[in-house]
């Protein structure tokens, strides 16, 4: 017998019941890339929904497992991205203020809770990340510590959240003077492993150096271009940032209409992205409608 089942046999059941716990949420960070194959959106955000309490209920009773705390990270992420954000988006378009406040609250929620887990993962995998948080040479020296390939994961998520909590949470100064720390996270996931899952930290980082007419095009475009190579094209979110984020900024009318619209002729190009990708035709549909079309200061093609 090995000794840990051993210690286990001198331990009682509550060490027996650990051991099953962590195999089972191993088991389903191991299985989670099956849930990015479906393409039905309904069927996804009630299976998202159901399974964020799940993993909510299994941390809790597991909460230095990591495996948990990464899937909550990401899941909550990914969640308030892929469907709160989108209903967030509709209310600005269609002007309902009431809704629009109500969707952004949701998602910053949901973003700060994503935070959560991500900064107790941080800190169980490597100590000194709230303390690091000060100014841009604190994180920098932080992140130097981590140099594994499989750290990016962990970095990339609580990065992405990071950044997507200040789109919705933009009028907190608070908010908006802590990009940096989401902004080093990438950076840094993006040095370890560049095409880490499927260019999403490029196009991330690439939209918030294009999150404002006078911020940092060029490098926004760099990043932006460098993703689709990687992804050869496949991973369509990318092409929705570039046009969401740069073309919009860069008062670009013609590519932003391109890539958009390439968003809508692509057939299912990555299965292995076919959730993401079916979540991007339904966004590239409202931003070629007269609302974004206009926040962006185009005129209304024929």
């Amino acid at each position: 017998m090995r000794p840990l089942l051993c210690l286990c046999a001198l331990l009682g059941a509550s060490c027996l019941d650990r051991i099953i716990l962590d195999g089972t949420v191993k088991s389903t960070r191991d299985a989670a890339s099956a849930f990015d194959t479906l393409s039905d959106l309904e069927v996804a955000r009630t299976a998202a929904a159901s399974s964020l309490v799940q993993l909510e209920g299994m941390q809790k009773l597991a909460p230095d497992n990591e495996d948990a705390l990464y899937l909550l990270t990401q899941s909550w992420a990914g969640f308030a991205g892929a469907f709160i954000e989108d209903e967030w988006e509709a209310a600005v378009d269609r002007g309902d203020d009431e809704a629009e406040a109500f969707q952004a609250r949701r998602a910053r929620d949901a973003y700060e809770r994503s935070l959560r887990f991500g900064t107790l993962l941080l800190e169980q995998k490597r100590p000194g990340f709230v303390a690091a948080q000060r100014n841009a040479d604190t994180m920098k020296t932080y992140l130097a510590g981590y140099s594994a390939k499989a750290d990016a994961e962990s970095l990339l998520w609580v990065g992405a959240a990071w950044l997507s909590r200040g789109s919705v949470a933009s009028d907190d100064p608070a908010v908006v003077a802590d990009l940096f720390v989401g902004v080093a996270l990438l950076e840094r996931a993006v040095e370890l492993d560049e095409g880490i899952a499927y260019g999403t930290a490029l196009a991330a980082l690439g939209a918030y150096h294009a999150r404002s007419p006078d911020a940092e095009l060029p490098e926004a475009k760099r990043l932006f271009e460098r993703a689709l190579t990687l992804t050869n094209r496949g991973a369509l979110t990318v092409q929705l940032l570039y046009a969401q984020n740069w073309a919009c900024n860069a008062h670009d009318q013609a590519t932003y209409e391109t890539l958009l619209k390439e968003v809508l002729a692509a057939g299912d190009v990555l299965p292995a992205q076919r959730l993401e990708n079916t979540v991007a035709k339904k966004k590239a549909a409202r931003y070629l409608g007269p609302a974004r079309l206009q926040r962006c200061g185009f005129s209304r093609t024929p």
